[in-house]
C-alpha cells in the first residue's frame, strides 16, 4: 500500500536521525602517540631528570625510553565528536533533530494517506550530514605539533550509516502500483466473457 510504504520510509528516516544523534557521543577517533611524539616525551623526561633528578632517576629514564618506544602507534584514549569537533557536532545534532522532527510530524498525522511531500526535507538534511561526516572521516582534525595521531573509530562510521539511511529512505519511492483486487479481477473476467457489465 502506498500509505504503508510512506510510513516505512519515514520510520527509516527517523531511525537514521537517531543513529546520527547517538553517534556524536560515541568514540570517533582513537588517539595515539606518533614516533615524533615519543621522541619529544623522551627528550622532556631526560631534561627533567638531568636538571632535577639524581643518577638513579636518570637510569630509570633510560629504561623508560624502551617502554615509550613501544607506545608509538598504540591507542591511548578516544575522542567523541562532541570532544573533537566543537562546531560540527552541533551541526550534526541540529540536522538530526530537524530530520527526526520532519519524519515524526508526518508519522503522527491521523490523516491517511500521507501527503506526497511528507519527509522530503530528510533527503537534504541527510545529504548535509553525509558530507560533513565524510569530510571528517577523510580529513580528521590534525593535532598540533604532530605529537599525536588520530584514527577513525566506530562513532564516525555509525554517523555515516545514519546519514546514508536518511538519504536512502528519503529517496525511497513514495508509492507503488497495488495489484488489482480479486473482486476487480472477477469483474473484468466476466465482462470479457459475457460482454455484459453490471448496471449496463
Amino acid at each position: 500500500m502506498a500509505g504503508d510504504r510512506s510510513r516505512y520510509r519515514l520510520l527509516c528516516s527517523a531511525c537514521g536521525a537517531v543513529l546520527l544523534a547517538i553517534s556524536v557521543f560515541l568514540p570517533w577517533y582513537g588517539v595515539s602517540l606518533t614516533e615524533h611524539g615519543v621522541a619529544v616525551v623522551g627528550q622532556v623526561g631526560d631534561q627533567i631528570a638531568a636538571q632535577f633528578g639524581n643518577s638513579s632517576l636518570q637510569s630509570e629514564m633510560g629504561a623508560m625510553h624502551a617502554h615509550l618506544a613501544g607506545l608509538a602507534g598504540q591507542q591511548l584514549t578516544a575522542l567523541t565528536a562532541h570532544q573533537a569537533l566543537r562546531e560540527m557536532n552541533v551541526v550534526l545534532l541540529v540536522v538530526a533533530a530537524l530530520a527526526l522532527l520532519d519524519a515524526l510530524v508526518a508519522l503522527v498525522r491521523t490523516v491517511s494517506p500521507l501527503p506526497d511531500g511528507a519527509g522530503a526535507a530528510v533527503v537534504l538534511l541527510g545529504s548535509v550530514a553525509t558530507v560533513c561526516v565524510l569530510y571528517r572521516i577523510v580529513s580528521p582534525p590534525t593535532p598540533q605539533a604532530g605529537l599525536l595521531a588520530l584514527s577513525v573509530r566506530e562513532g564516525a562510521w555509525l554517523a555515516m550509516a545514519g546519514s546514508l539511511m536518511m538519504v536512502v529512505s528519503g529517496l525511497w519511492p513514495r508509492s507503488s502500483a497495488s495489484p488489482p483486487t480479486i473482486q476487480a479481477q472477477v469483474h473484468d473476467t466476466w465482462s470479457g466473457l459475457s460482454g455484459w457489465t453490471p448496471g449496463g
